[in-house]
């Protein structure tokens, strides 16, 4: 009968030594996940076996975190420390399960790719215990849990016993000429000359301004950004903050550095667990990146200036996002660009037919110590670039041809600017660091090779089946 291979094709590269070291981690976890939701399609835990809810548990330890934030090493190795523990205690009535054994490698090979020491503090799993009022991740938490232990006590509650899920974020960015990447994930260029919303909610206002870049284009860039961080009872007062072409301040306009009681940081920068304001100003790079933090609402705003210009990223809770009224419907990040106001066509961005004369139209435009001023750029003049040149100096730091990539290059035909180069490539740094879902992370234009994947190519489920059948081949 010869031996006995797995039903997908390919499997045996998987299930190579080298790949499997590499990829097992994730995509156990991923099993976990997986087959904890769908009832049914793998070996399902018994009452007595717990491991979904030890999942459950380092999902919610972990879904606040992101690498943006100091400390992030820190917390993931408490929380997979946790998770160990919560696995110890339900190995006897798991025996067999194949959820939990997955879980077990994958917890083994992260510690192990994370430097994680196996002794050492876990995280708690029990939020309500360290309830912060002006924390939005513990206040969710708290809500969350006491709503499902009291579905669980009074078992004909009404149904808005089930109303605190999960938290769930959103992205949203703009850049370069403008390029905007809403909160649905379309991402629009657009004119939108002058100030336009971004975001207008209960709880926070982002506004933008854009001027035109040269004459003889549409195109315009944001030079200003101003950022309303309304009251918030108990929390903080009303701050505002304020950012304009070469004058990034690290502060609010009144002066201050951060607002409110202090509340726990998931750690401090030394590595150990430490305090900070409700609201906080973080300053990267001094006149070129702030980060402003507002831990009572969960939203991360990052500013940069990089050339003449500024580049926006906010990651938002989506049921703050959601809590506007019908006056604040005007929102670029929510709804997109108007119409009259979109460049791309329906996700196509066409590209210059020839760059616009540049010469005294950009000397106009940048200070006379502008060539001194292009903020650590190695690109310091302006150019008129042709299609191939563009292309050229946009893969030398953008590798794969997605929207950020051809946004680049619209930029370049456009402006002549180089330092739209690095503002795309930041814009992607930043995404990438606040967007709470790596699966979306990638958007190609309309009519390219790989526009036609749906936005969710590389579903959970397909995934963890190839895994099974490449496992099933190393196990034999």
């Amino acid at each position: 009968m010869g031996r006995a291979g797995c039903c997908c094709r390919g499997a045996e590269r998987l299930a190579s030594p080298s790949s499997v070291r590499r990829f097992r981690p994730l995509l156990l976890l991923i099993i976990a996940l997986c087959c904890g939701a769908h009832i049914g399609q793998c070996q399902v835990a018994t009452p007595q076996c717990r491991i979904q809810k030890c999942t459950t548990d380092f999902v919610s330890l972990t879904s606040h975190l992101t690498p943006a934030v100091d400390g992030f090493h820190v917390e993931f190795c408490k929380a997979l420390r946790a998770y160990s523990a919560c696995t110890q205690r339900t190995a006897k009535s798991c025996r067999g399960n194949l959820v939990f054994h997955s879980a077990v490698l994958g917890i083994s090979d992260l510690m192990i790719q994370r430097n994680c020491s196996r002794d050492g503090p876990t995280s708690s799993t029990h939020p309500e215990a360290h309830h912060e009022p002006c924390n939005y991740h513990s206040r969710t938490q708290h809500a969350h849990t006491h709503s499902h232990a009291h579905t669980h006590t009074h078992s004909h509650t009404h149904s808005h016993g089930h109303s605190h899920p999960q938290p769930g974020y959103l992205f949203c960015g703009l850049f370069g000429d403008p390029h905007l990447r809403t909160f649905k994930d379309s991402f629009q260029t657009c004119k939108v000359e002058g100030a336009w919303p971004l975001i207008d909610n209960d709880y926070l206002s982002v506004q933008v301004t854009n001027v035109p870049v040269v004459t003889g284009s549409s195109a315009t860039a944001t030079n200003k950004v101003t950022i309303i961080f309304k009251p918030y009872e108990g929390c903080t007062d009303q701050r505002v903050y304020q950012a304009v072409t070469d004058n990034l301040p690290a502060a609010f306009d009144d002066g201050t550095v951060s607002s409110g009681d202090p509340i726990h940081l998931s750690a401090a920068a030394d590595g150990g667990t430490g305090k900070v304001r409700a609201l906080w100003i973080s300053e990267r790079s001094p006149g070129r990146h702030v980060e402003l933090h507002a831990g009572y609402i969960g939203v991360t705003v990052i500013v940069r200036q990089l050339g003449r210009y500024l580049t926006l990223a906010v990651r938002i809770p989506e049921e703050l996002a959601q809590a506007y009224d019908a006056t604040q419907d005007l929102q670029l990040c929510l709804n997109g660009c108007p119409s009259g106001e979109r460049i791309d066509q329906g996700g196509h961005l066409p590209l210059p037919l020839s760059p616009p004369a540049l010469g005294l139209q950009l000397q106009q435009l940048r200070r006379p110590t502008y060539s001194s001023q292009t903020q650590g750029s190695p690109y310091g003049g302006s150019q008129a670039f042709g299609v191939e040149g563009a292309k050229e100096r946009c893969r030398e730091q953008l590798e794969v041809q997605d929207i950020y990539f051809h946004s680049c290059v619209f930029d370049l035909l456009t402006t002549g600017d180089a330092n739209f180069t690095v503002a795309a490539y930041s814009a992607l740094k930043d995404m990438e660091s606040l967007h709470p879902h790596q699966d979306r992370w990638r958007i190609y234009p309309r009519g390219s090779a790989t526009s036609t994947l749906p936005p969710h190519s590389h579903p959970i489920k397909s995934l963890a089946l190839l895994l099974l059948c490449a496992l099933s081949v190393g196990f034999i």
